[in-house]
């Protein structure tokens, strides 16, 4: 459960999320600049551009289930006495003296 509320994305969906930002953040550019060009009032093209991006931050920001279609595998939980034992085990390194 704590890894799923602090991992909602898996790399796929990240990937997508990153897209579809792009996508919309580069197409709303292009309108805002050919309406703003078409009507001489660039404060169109920033109110397109600002537009384009509160709705690619509603589509991405959230963590949709189309984001969540692969989910990581995670390794299993290792005892903390597994760690201590191994470290135990190992003998500190000698340097030969030359």
């Amino acid at each position: 459960l704590f890894k799923k509320c602090l991992f909602p994305q898996d790399y796929k969906g990240q990937k997508l999320a990153e897209q579809i930002f792009q996508g919309i953040i580069l197409v709303s550019a292009v309108i805002g600049f050919i309406y703003g060009y078409i009507t001489e009032q660039f404060g169109w093209t920033v109110y397109i551009v600002m537009a384009g991006f509160a709705l690619s931050c509603l589509l991405t920001l959230p963590p949709w289930p189309m984001y969540r279609r692969n989910p990581l595998k995670w390794l299993p939980v290792q005892e903390s006495g597994t760690e201590e034992k191994k470290a135990a085990d190992r003998k500190p390194k000698r340097h030969s003296k030359s």
